[in-house]
């Protein structure tokens, strides 16, 4: 007899445990508030969706889109559209607050939930950091249990229709507890880090998490 304790055999439910045991790490998640406290302090509703950006559209269409994935990670990424999209696909419903004051209730997003990129690719135990790479060369910076939340979302559609360019199609993030600038737009690339690296405007002066509900706007808050 071996003197090693013997492996219990793979099944539905063991590999749902192990899942259930790896996402214990990703503690931030959607946090349910009263309608009076929804818009946090200095926002104000708007029904548009006003358009920022670096002064740049990149017009990327879904034959040419790519999805890079490298890094801490034990499996790397790279999937065009169409392998995107044959994952499980999620329907969100969440809140924009943009860091220049505005914020736009009920959006309805499809795409591919960040935990389950988590389980394609495997983060190593010392990743602890992701960079996001646009198409337009900017990037910012997110701990991943901040890219881990419960609504975050790989999104390519916005109320039922194809996401425009102009708000960061074919793909984009959405990361709805974090100011929007978090959430970049013509996603290209996800790296795993094991330290920090600020992005485009962490660099310049914004904060380097973006907390609406703590008014995280600039480095000094």
């Amino acid at each position: 007899m071996s003197d090693e304790a013997e492996m219990p055999p793979d099944s539905r439910l063991t590999r749902s445990k192990q899942r259930s045991a790896r996402e214990r790490r990703f503690l931030i998640g959607r946090t349910a508030r009263p309608d009076e406290q929804r818009l946090p302090p200095g926002q104000h509703l708007t029904r548009d969706w006003p358009t920022l950006d670096l002064g740049l559209t990149p017009e990327i269409s879904t034959a040419r889109w790519r999805l890079d994935v490298y890094g801490a990670i034990e499996n790397p990424v790279f999937w065009d559209f169409a392998e995107f999209q044959a994952r499980a696909q999620t329907s969100i419903t969440s809140d924009i607050h943009c860091v220049s004051t505005w914020s736009r209730y009920d959006n309805q997003w499809k795409g591919l939930p960040t935990r389950d990129l988590l389980e394609a690719c495997q983060p190593h135990d010392n990743a602890h950091f992701v960079v996001l790479h646009s198409y337009d060369g900017y990037t910012t910076n997110l701990s991943l249990e901040d890219f881990a939340a419960e609504d975050a979302l790989l999104a390519h559609s916005w109320s039922g229709e194809r996401l425009p360019a102009e708000h960061g199609g074919p793909v984009r993030l959405v990361v709805p507890h974090l100011y929007f600038w978090k959430s970049t737009k013509w996603l290209q690339a996800i790296e795993f880090l094991e330290s920090d690296a600020p992005g485009y405007w962490e660099v310049l002066g914004y904060h380097n998490r973006g907390d609406p509900w703590t008014e995280q706007r600039y480095s000094g808050d």
